[in-house]
C-alpha cells in the first residue's frame, strides 16, 4: 500500500500518461503541486521521480489501470478523495485542451474515488476557470 502522498502523485501521473503523451505543461504542473500544496508540506520532493516512475511500471502491467486505480482508492483518505479528483482535473487542464481519453479516465477516477456529481461538476469548472487562457 502506497501513503497519501503517493496516491495524489499516482493520480497525477494516471491523467498525464491518459493520451500517451505527457506534455511540459502536465509535468510542471505536478511539479508545483508538489512543491506547493500544503497537503505535500511534509513530502521528500525528492522522491517524487522515483514515485511517478512506480506508478508507471505499475501502469505497464496487463490491468495496470484497474491496479493503479485500486493503489490510489487504497492509499487515499477520504478526506482527500476530492483533493485527489482535483489535482487530476488540474493535471488534464494544464495544457490546455482535454482530450477524449482524459475524459474518460476523469470518468473512471471521479466512479472510483466516489465523488459526486455536483462536487465533480464544481472541481471540473474551477479546473477550466484557473487554466483559461484568452
Amino acid at each position: 500500500m502506497i501513503d497519501h502522498h503517493a496516491a495524489l502523485i499516482y493520480t497525477m501521473v494516471l491523467v498525464s500518461a491518459a493520451d500517451r503523451e505527457m506534455t511540459d505543461s502536465e509535468l510542471l504542473t505536478i511539479g508545483d503541486v508538489v512543491k506547493h500544496l500544503p497537503v505535500f508540506q511534509n513530502y521528500d520532493q525528492s522522491k517524487l521521480l522515483e514515485t511517478s516512475r512506480d506508478c508507471a511500471e505499475l501502469l505497464n502491467n496487463d490491468d495496470g489501470l484497474d491496479r493503479v486505480l485500486n493503489v490510489i482508492l487504497a492509499g487515499l483518505p477520504e478526506k482527500l478523495r476530492e483533493t485527489a479528483y482535483a489535482l487530476a482535473c488540474d493535471v488534464a487542464a494544464a495544457d490546455g485542451a482535454v482530450s477524449q481519453e482524459e475524459l474518460r479516465l476523469l470518468e473512471l477516477i471521479r466512479h472510483t474515488l466516489q465523488v459526486g456529481r455536483l462536487p465533480a461538476a464544481a472541481i471540473e469548472r474551477g479546473a477550466r476557470a484557473r487554466f483559461s487562457t484568452l
